[in-house]
């Protein structure tokens, strides 16, 4: 787990309703991985960060930010 990285991916997911399972089809990777990144246990790659921005049309910063 990275404390310095906040992540707001279940914020957006819950917002737009859809599950774990179809924001990890839309992107291409398991629920597992959607699970482990909104607990924060784990940090996506940048090419995953940006897949889930553009899944959002949102700016990766709205989605991943850093603790100051």
């Amino acid at each position: 787990m990275n404390p310095n990285i906040i992540n707001f991916v279940q914020k957006y997911r819950i917002r737009n309703k859809i599950t774990q399972e179809e924001l990890a089809k839309a992107i291409g990777i398991t629920r597992q991985t959607i699970i482990a990144i909104e607990k924060g246990n784990y940090t996506p790659s940048i090419l995953l960060a940006l897949k889930i921005a553009k899944y959002f049309k949102t700016p990766i910063e709205k989605l991943f930010t850093i603790k100051e």
